[in-house]
């Protein structure tokens, strides 16, 4: 018989599996393509129309590469598309989005100590937000704003700073960097999916059709590849926090989210500028050491808000394992094996805070964390690790018997 809640987390690790491969395609394909156009130079003998050529050297052969700023006398037969990346990096990201934090609304997405609002309402804020970033981006850079790209880049990055306040004051810690995160990624899909892929369909249209391309399609496409440039490496760091409450479990989360963002400027520009071979500036890494000290020092901030009453991390979906038979003698054994790390203020040499802020020393936490705790404790031996705390096999099979018990199964 399948164990419903093993398959769960195998399908997770799937989906997770699949969104980092595809977007290791996308993010690489990216930052090759920006790398090639900045370092295209003039050349006697290019065709009419061409902007600029580079060779390169790479898997034991030579490969001349030439760039047309609106497209070449005569269209080849074969064109290869770079937007599949794109699409499913966006699309196993969002699957990952609702099996993790909308299937596990209660203990992911929502914390009743920043606001106490109901799974469904969470969700709708997630989806809402998600949609509204698109819009309110597009808006503007198709505005008479979006005209001058200093201008624009500093409106964005305002936005940005005020998205990052309201998911934390809306959703927990974790769940709020990481909508931060896919928020960009959305903006950053869908520049692909409806301006650079639409805007170069057009060109090949009026090319086959006879007709001279419009040189504007190119240009708000360069637009738009640029900022998905300048916005890959925070997308990066925003997806990753979730694994270090010393990002996202801080008073000060929010700013830390805004200052990566000014990190993952710093880092392109000295990349981008190299590219363009322009020199070296290697004071962005100066810069980019200062901003990462701040965001360290900011993280030793208190853990925001204080914890909530039993009584209400009890509540919705943890209910049904608190009240399950077992529940106790599972208490006294998380607490005896776990909570010596897993705690408000760890207790074990060397942890100075709850690993990934999950935190075990009270019933409604134990109650809460259920499925990891199964997982992790019971069907595997993954925690405590290396068995530090000598969890015995009898207390396993009692883990197990009470989160099966609480299921049903």
């Amino acid at each position: 018989m399948f164990d419903l809640t093993v398959l769960g987390e195998w399908l997770e690790f799937a989906i997770r599996w699949l969104h980092v491969v595809t977007a290791i395609a996308w993010i690489g394909s990216s930052f090759y393509f920006i790398a090639l156009d900045l370092g295209l130079q003039r050349a006697p003998g290019m065709p009419e129309g061409a902007h600029g050529e580079e060779w390169q050297v790479h898997g034991g052969g030579f490969y001349h590469i030439q760039k047309y700023l609106v497209a070449p006398e005569r269209l080849p037969e074969h064109l290869t598309w770079f937007k599949w990346e794109s699409y499913f990096t966006w699309m196993s990201g969002f699957a990952l989005l609702a099996v993790v934090y909308y299937h596990g609304a209660s203990l992911f997405l929502v914390d009743p100590s920043v606001a106490d609002i109901p799974a469904w309402g969470a969700i709708l804020i997630s989806l809402g937000s998600l949609g509204f970033g698109w819009l309110a981006y597009d808006l503007i850079c198709k505005s008479k704003f979006g005209d001058d790209n200093t201008r624009l880049m500093i409106l964005l990055y305002v936005l940005l700073v005020c998205m990052a306040w309201g998911y934390t004051q809306v959703f927990s810690g974790r769940a709020a960097l990481l909508h931060l995160g896919a928020f960009t990624a959305t903006i950053m899909s869908a520049n692909v999916f409806m301006i650079i892929i639409p805007n170069q369909k057009i060109v090949v249209a009026d090319l086959k059709a006879g007709r001279t391309p419009d040189p504007k399609y190119g240009k708000i496409a360069k637009q738009r590849s640029t900022h998905n440039n300048y916005l890959t490496l925070p997308v990066i760091f925003l997806m990753l926090s979730n694994h270090y409450p010393l990002a996202f479990a801080t008073e000060y989360n929010w700013l830390i989210a805004s200052l990566v963002f000014l990190m993952g400027v710093t880092i392109r520009h000295y990349f981008n500028t190299m590219h363009a071979r322009k020199g070296q500036p290697n004071w962005t890494w100066a810069v980019t050491a200062v901003i990462f000290l701040i965001i360290a020092w900011l993280s030793t901030a208190p853990m925001f808000r204080t914890d909530p009453p039993d009584e209400v991390l009890l509540q919705g979906g943890a209910a049904k394992f608190a009240q399950a038979e077992g529940f106790q003698q599972v208490s006294d054994i998380v607490m005896g094996r776990c909570s010596m790390c897993h705690a408000a203020e760890p207790g074990y040499e060397g942890i100075l805070w709850a690993p990934r802020g999950v935190r075990l020393d009270t019933p409604g936490h134990i109650a809460r964390q259920a499925k990891d705790i199964y997982l992790q404790a019971g069907i595997t031996h993954a925690m405590p690790p290396a068995n530090v705390s000598f969890m015995e096999p009898e207390e396993r099979a009692r883990i197990i018997a009470w989160y099966r018990a609480a299921n049903g199964s």
